[in-house]
């Protein structure tokens, strides 16, 4: 599982994974899940990346292909920001929130 929010609440996403689970989160700052992680034999990479054309190049790619799949929760239009934050609020969430950009 690709963490890409991270932060101390990364542990959360651990009673997600299957027998032999990976979590990635990107920014690791605060995870303390990590022993946790290892009883339960997960793989946790918490190192911290910046990204790069290269980088985003090979995971679009990745996303293209289907290997990394991202749950989407709900679509929003730019213009209905605040219905996005709104429903942020509610929580109970099963994926992102997406704000989409019209085409100029």
């Amino acid at each position: 599982m690709l963490d890409t929010v991270g932060g101390p609440d990364t542990g959360r996403f651990l009673r997600t994974l299957n027998q032999g689970g990976a979590l990635f989160p990107v920014y690791p700052l605060g995870f303390t899940g990590a022993d946790e992680a290892a009883k339960a034999g997960f793989t946790v990479s918490t190192t911290q990346v910046r990204s790069s054309g290269t980088q985003l190049a090979e995971l679009a790619a990745l996303l293209d292909a289907g290997t990394i799949r991202v749950a989407i929760d709900s679509t929003f239009p730019l213009a209905d920001a605040r219905a996005a934050h709104e429903r942020a609020a509610r929580g109970h969430l099963r994926g992102k929130i997406v704000l989409t950009v019209p085409n100029p």
